[in-house]
């Protein structure tokens, strides 16, 4: 338990990130000729510029047979491109004490970079060159590719991940969900060059670009620059492909995979929300209470801490561009499992059928009020909120909306939502355990 002494000063810090993130002025958003969506923070206290970019080109946007095929571009974007090496990326980059990087995951791909500010013409540079002229070299393919597929066999001995991927694949069938971002073993080898020349081609175009910029730069400054380093790069309409809604979930389905293990890794749940569905807000605060407050929550104070039968326990809803799973992950003796998952089933029961308590409303919006300035308390935290603010068409309004919209929950809108969102009735159940031992009751 913390002290009296610890629970003020922690509240004082919130508070005084609070107010300073309110003192700043709103971040700015313009739209540049070529179609590239610039938002920009102001922030020169410290003499650097961070820029957070988004890319409308996620792995539900690549072919099935060709999975994988959105990671391994973003992947090798920085291994050179048409006039730079990948040695020398690294070595430009290096040299003025900055970072480079891409990634993709399953609704977007991403670059970030970060820089001094009087750095920054030449941080630009080089995030243009590799967003824009990629080499796709034949070696450098052959080479990441198969540093990617031997990390998915290495997965293999993860039953965190065993547990992860049977839950997507078997909840979202041919919904392009059910596929890891970084492919599979029998779909990587099967992409070729050609194919990572097109997809770059199709989504990497200025118009399905969403570029955040925070630090010590104007508006004025950065609009310049990026005119400049992107200013030939032609937009074009993307004709994205059609993305079905997830499946509907009928009943209990069970999925039990035998490992010599002894402790049983639970994944179990449904269908959840997409980020813009606008029960959002409620949803957040009765998920905090049932199993996303850590020590805080029902799930954990039950089963962790009271019975003792589990190791770790929590609940989350993962929301994305297209509904995202509800989940509720757990680690537990094998012979522990059967009365774990009925210990989830009966509190989930419970915060769909009981008001909440006061207390419980009033600590959880207290505590999710206070930590949102903590997401944005660093210039790379901003850049990476005010992208997703953008690309998931939030408005910036979000930072004075988040707070309001938070303590406008009732115990009315915890039942209500509760009710309709958690169903402990139609949901999957994976459990990776020895199964002689779980003995799992289907």
């Amino acid at each position: 338990m913390k002290s009296r002494f610890q629970i003020l000063f922690i509240l004082m810090t919130l508070l005084f990130l609070y107010t300073g993130a309110e003192a700043e002025e709103k971040p700015k958003r313009v739209v540049l000729k070529n179609g590239i969506v610039l938002l920009l923070q102001e922030r020169h206290s410290i003499p650097t510029v961070i820029v957070n970019v988004k890319i409308r080109a996620g792995s539900i946007y690549e072919p099935e047979e060709l999975a994988g095929l959105a990671n391994l571009t973003a992947e090798l974007l920085t291994e050179g491109t048409k006039t730079r090496a990948a040695k020398q990326i690294s070595e430009e980059i290096d040299f003025v004490g900055g970072s480079i990087g891409t990634s993709a995951n399953l609704d977007y791909a991403a670059a970030s970079l970060s820089i001094l500010k009087k750095d920054v013409a030449l941080g630009l540079d080089l995030l243009s060159d590799i967003l824009m002229n990629p080499a796709f070299d034949e070696k450098e393919i052959e080479r990441i590719r198969s540093h990617v597929i031997t990390g998915i066999i290495n997965q293999k001995d993860e039953p965190g991940s065993v547990a992860a991927k049977a839950f997507a694949k078997i909840l979202y069938l041919k919904h392009p969900y059910s596929r890891p971002s970084e492919g599979l073993e029998d779909t990587l080898p099967k992409i070729k060059k050609e194919d990572i020349i097109n997809f770059h081609r199709k989504y990497y175009r200025p118009n399905n670009i969403i570029m955040a910029v925070v630090g010590d730069i104007t508006l004025e400054e950065a609009a310049a620059l990026i005119e400049k380093y992107f200013g030939k790069w032609e937009k074009k309409k993307t004709d994205f492909p059609k993305i079905p809604l997830p499946p509907k979930l009928t009943g209990k389905s069970a999925e039990l995979i035998d490992k010599d293990l002894t402790q049983a890794t639970i994944y179990m749940g449904h269908i959840g929300i997409s980020r813009k569905n606008p029960d959002f807000y409620p949803i957040i605060v009765m998920n905090y209470i049932l199993g996303g407050g850590g020590f805080s929550s029902r799930l954990v104070d039950d089963i962790r801490d009271n019975q003792g039968i589990a190791y770790s326990v929590s609940s989350g809803f993962d929301s994305r561009l297209y509904p995202g799973p509800f989940r509720v992950v757990m680690q537990t003796k094998n012979e522990n499992a059967n009365k774990a998952i009925a210990a989830i089933l009966k509190h989930i029961e419970d915060i769909r059928t009981n008001p909440v308590k006061d207390s419980e409303l009033n600590d959880t919006k207290s505590y999710i009020v206070g930590s949102f300035p903590l997401r944005m308390d660093s210039n790379t935290k901003m850049a990476e909120l005010l992208a997703l603010i953008e690309f998931y068409e939030l408005g910036l309004d979000y930072f004075t909306d988040y707070p309001k919209r938070v303590n406008a929950v009732t115990k009315e809108d915890i039942l209500r939502i509760a009710k309709k969102y958690l169903d402990p009735k139609n949901y999957l159940l994976v459990v990776v355990a020895k199964q002689k031992e779980a003995e799992i009751a289907r």
